[in-house]
């Protein structure tokens, strides 16, 4: 487990001292419309606003570094609210960093906003203008006094010295340059758009913010070429993910369609959405986010670990070459292309939506239960699409076999995937934010 940083109260209370904005050169127009818009009404609660914006952020062409993964910023974002929030409130264990004898009359609202501002500008410095302006916006939700004061004053500090302490852990490294495979099986640059190099080629290098390394949980090796559930996932795949005369269901190609985005996106929304039904306290929220959004940044960490280590061809490789692979039961199609047209840039093995989703549904049926109630998601990459649920389960399944209906994953590919998710979930629950006992010290 990480040990937690100890701070005293900070002497600096005011808030203009705290939250003293930083510069940076003014973002294009684009940016800031898209920042601007993520302002919610004034009932919604900063932690949800925070996650809002962060959405709003990654989603912009060129906000987010191409070389950092989009999970960690969500991962720092959400760790340094809940612990700014979690000083105030003291009912769980600190993550990272426990600020002794934090006022109780703090405001958790401007504590949350000013870990959340603390963070935002030192990730994103090109926006530090639009998120000076949110925060302040943020602020005049709060009334004045000194449980304002005080929460910006644990917000700020608690933002500053995560950021310090996050800033050597490897996101920043150059990736490695990667030399494709030629062997059957090997991971190749995939038609029609041939990447030169693959993504994040360096991530498992990346600290892990929860479990003790990125190969903690590494999945077995996929399933041998000639081995009959290599064949049967191959033909199953070929059949259903295919861009032409696909025996997939007009419903199932439109999960595959509607699913080919950045999942995490996702599942931040569906949080955002049964924080509402709920109607959770700003506590809750902050508790909530930080262990989505640590799971799915370790799940992240993980699974480019096991990419990496079994570097395993995708499928569109796999049927344009399938009479070397030695299987008997598999036949090329020299011409076949996947659903969604373009294959994800890195290897195959495990498949990521199938971990992130697999993570998402444990913390999120974890900690608000599994009972039915219907919720919407929205589609990262087709607008105005929405796809309805009964439960986080069915959300992930469909998350899960999406893949397999786009032409991107193997059936083994999702199976070792959800198993990973599930690990990653299972140690950051068991070990994370966790309740204190009555007689914690900590909560006189």
């Amino acid at each position: 487990m990480t040990s937690a940083l100890v701070l005293p109260m900070s002497l600096c209370l005011l808030a203009a001292a705290c939250g003293n904005p930083s510069t940076g050169e003014t973002a294009r127009t684009e940016t800031t419309r898209l920042v601007s818009s993520a302002s919610p009404a004034p009932s919604v609660d900063p932690v949800v606003q925070w996650n809002r914006i962060l959405l709003s952020i990654v989603r912009t062409p060129g906000a987010q570094p191409a070389t950092v993964h989009a999970t960690r910023g969500f991962a720092m974002l959400h760790a340094a609210i809940y612990d700014a929030v979690n000083a105030i409130d003291r009912t769980h264990a600190p993550y990272l960093i426990r600020v002794r004898h934090a006022p109780r009359g703090a405001s958790q609202q401007a504590a949350a906003a000013a870990a959340a501002h603390g963070v935002l500008v030192a990730l994103y410095p090109a926006l530090s203008a639009q998120i000076d302006a949110q925060f302040e916006q943020s602020l005049t939700e709060v009334p004045d006094g000194a449980g304002k004061e005080e929460g910006v004053a644990i917000g700020a500090e608690v933002a500053r010295h995560l950021v310090m302490l996050r800033a050597d852990d490897g996101s920043a490294a150059q990736p490695p340059t990667y030399v494709f495979g030629t062997m059957a099986g090997a991971y190749q640059s995939t038609p029609p758009n041939f990447p030169p190099q693959p993504q994040f080629t360096h991530w498992s290098h990346v600290r892990p913010f929860a479990v003790e390394s990125a190969s903690q949980f590494r999945p077995g090796s996929p399933p041998r070429l000639t081995s009959a559930a290599y064949s049967d996932a191959f033909n199953d795949l070929k059949s259903l993910g295919s861009a032409a005369g696909s025996t997939a269901t007009a419903d199932q190609a439109l999960t595959g369609r509607f699913w080919n985005g950045a999942v995490q996106n996702y599942w931040n929304e569906i949080a955002q959405t049964t924080s509402v039904v709920d109607t959770l306290t700003t506590a809750q929220n902050a508790r909530l986010f930080a262990l989505l959004n640590l799971a799915l940044a370790d799940s992240v960490i993980a699974f480019y670990d096991a990419k990496y280590t079994y570097n395993f061809w995708r499928p569109v490789t796999a049927i344009r070459a399938a009479d070397t692979d030695g299987n008997l039961k598999t036949d090329a199609d020299p011409n076949w292309l996947p659903e969604v047209g373009k294959t994800a840039p890195d290897p195959s093995y495990p498949g990521a939506h199938a971990v992130i989703s697999a993570a998402a549904a444990a913390v999120l049926t974890d900690v608000l239960g599994a009972e039915p109630f219907k919720f919407s998601v929205r589609s990262e990459v087709m607008p105005g699409a929405e796809r309805s649920f009964q439960s986080f389960a069915a959300a992930a399944q469909e998350a899960t076999l999406s893949r397999i209906f786009a032409g991107q994953h193997f059936r083994f590919d999702l199976s070792a995937g959800r198993v990973l998710g599930l690990q990653v979930a299972d140690l950051v629950l068991d070990h994370f934010l966790t309740e204190r006992e009555d007689d914690d010290p900590e909560r006189d």
